[in-house]
């Protein structure tokens, strides 16, 4: 019998996926704990594993094609099995969501005039800004690939679409030839505004541009609605041996500087470490894919040396950069933290001549590295333990009180900042918490991070020691209720036992929200952390 399979929820953010890359083909047999599919969310690209046996039937999501979660991805059952009334069905179910909104719709075309309905011409395609993750509101159109007159053909790239998380590439489902392009390079556009339009070369679409892409085709939507099982399963079942003997072999797949390439190719290059644009493509138009990065070698790079900047002395000069769609997410959320918490922050000195001495003789030890923010969290840890009111969050209802201690570790990567989380660190020896933030780190700064590695943290801990900055106040990250900020370790003259010898101290500033942390509870946490740090011995009791 035959199993119907939808599109999952990969995180408990996830209201829509992408299908990066399907790992399967229509007519393959699959077997339990076989990989479908890759699907992208706003966090990361997941394998998707099936937990069922048979031969897949049909795909009802293409490759680069963004759906909302539950929608039917692919049905496996037995080969040769009639799954008609199951691809009916599977589409039936959004229709009826919808249905509502269906008739209110032809209730009022029924009441305009017919000069204000505008009817989609047979075999054109209106195009929409796609949600390519569950935060995204709108979209930057980073490069156009295609132009107006270009013949475009399914499964080619039409533009690289900057979201608040990545810039990712956006294909085409449909063949013809672009008729018109509604948002330019550089602008942005909300979900669901008009992209572009295919359709037959010289079709008139003023109409449909001028109602800003709505458009009723009853027929057409009908005819569509009922080919599109056809056309996704015939794209699944197309001869890979095919696709490659239509390949030509480029050695440029770069565009006003953009570099073309697959997103697995992307994904293995990122894990290696290779630079795209050292790669010479083989697939479409010079596009980098999968195989080219597996049979990349390293060769040794000549450098240009830029020529000198000829700026008359006393000419002011200003340039303005289009913020990224990261930089405003951040912007956006650190500013609803700001100005919403009521916060304050303490400081507090700390002498870590103990704890670089035990640093010293904990990594003495084979196989063994722990750093002194490692001992920083550890204590963060203990010290929550003792004081529960800090491992809060607020509602308007409740204070919420966190039986689990969950420390996130603030990670500055290239597009701004991400959070990683060190689950139930208190259970966690130092070593375990060094091996763990030293994994989270590298997996931010690659861009592997899961969406489950990034959520839940009860508090934060953020350091700028390394950086050379002695104190510093960071803006709660919420729904936490408090966030630690660490300093340089400086050296410099101490008083002990009445004489001044030199020392080594730390500075640790407190940032909470006043509304769940008053300034006493505040201050008796910061005691605690400070006894476990300058005593790390108390931290492996």
């Amino acid at each position: 019998m035959a199993t119907i399979i939808n599109m999952p929820r990969l995180s408990d953010t996830m209201e829509e996926g992408v299908v990066a890359k399907w790992l399967k083909s229509v007519g393959d047999k699959i077997e339990e704990g076989d990989i479908l599919a890759e699907i992208e969310t706003d966090k990361a690209t997941m394998e998707f594993e099936s937990f069922h046996e048979g031969t897949l039937l049909y795909i009802g999501i293409q490759e680069g094609e963004t759906s909302p979660v539950d929608v039917l991805l692919a049905v496996i059952g037995e080969e040769g099995e009639d799954i008609s009334a199951i691809i009916n069905g599977g589409e039936a179910e959004p229709a009826k969501e919808k249905a509502t909104t269906e008739e209110v719709k032809e209730e009022a075309s029924t009441e305009t005039t017919a000069s204000d309905s505008v009817t989609i011409p047979e075999g054109v395609q209106v195009i929409t800004m796609p949600r390519l993750s569950d935060t995204m509101t709108d979209g930057t159109i980073a490069t156009w690939l295609k132009k107006v007159g270009d013949e475009v053909s399914e499964g080619d790239m039409l533009a690289e679409i900057e979201t608040d998380k990545a810039t990712m590439e956006f294909e085409c489902f449909y063949e013809g030839t672009i008729l018109y392009i509604g948002v330019q390079e550089g602008e942005t556009a909300p979900v669901d505004s008009l992209l572009t339009i295919i359709g037959p070369a010289g079709t008139d679409v003023s109409a449909i541009v001028a109602n800003g892409g709505a458009a009723s085709a009853p027929t057409e939507e009908k005819t569509a609605t009922t080919k599109a099982p056809e056309k996704a399963e015939a794209a699944a079942t197309k001869p890979a041996d095919k696709v490659e003997e239509t390949k030509t072999v480029s050695t440029s797949n770069t565009s006003n500087g953009r570099i073309f390439a697959s997103p697995l190719a992307k994904k293995i290059a990122s894990d290696k470490g290779i630079n795209l644009a050292d790669v010479s493509g083989s697939g479409e138009n010079g596009r980098i894919i999968k195989k080219d990065i597996e049979n990349y070698t390293p060769a040794a790079k000549v450098e240009a040396t830029p020529a000198a900047a000829n700026v008359a002395a006393g000419v002011e000069n200003s340039e303005e950069v289009k913020n990224s769609q990261m930089r405003k997410a951040i912007a956006k959320s650190l500013g609803n933290s700001k100005f919403s918490a009521p916060d304050f922050s303490l400081n507090i000195e700390v002498d870590m001549d103990n704890a670089m001495a035990s640093r010293k003789i904990i990594n003495a030890i084979p196989d063994t590295k722990v750093s002194f923010n490692d001992m920083v969290v550890k204590a963060c840890a203990m010290a929550l333990k003792k004081h529960p009111q800090v491992n809060t969050s607020w509602s308007e209802a409740n204070t919420i009180y966190h039986s689990h201690i969950h420390v996130g570790v603030a990670v500055a990567v290239d597009d701004g900042l991400l959070v990683p989380v060190i689950k139930h660190t208190d259970g966690l020896s130092l070593t375990q918490i060094g091996a763990g933030v030293r994994d989270l780190a590298g997996k931010a700064r690659n861009k592997k991070l899961t969406p489950a590695e990034m959520q839940g943290s009860t508090f934060t801990v953020s350091n700028l020691g390394m950086f050379g900055i002695g104190s510093f106040n960071s803006i709660i990250n919420q729904p936490n209720s408090a966030i630690l900020s660490v300093g340089a370790i400086v050296q410099k003259p101490v008083v002990k036992d009445g004489q001044i010898v030199v020392g080594n101290t730390m500075n640790l500033t407190l940032t909470s929200d006043h509304r769940t942390v008053d300034g006493a509870v505040g201050a008796q946490f910061l005691q605690t952390l400070k006894t476990f740090i300058e005593n790390p011995v108390t931290m492996l009791a």
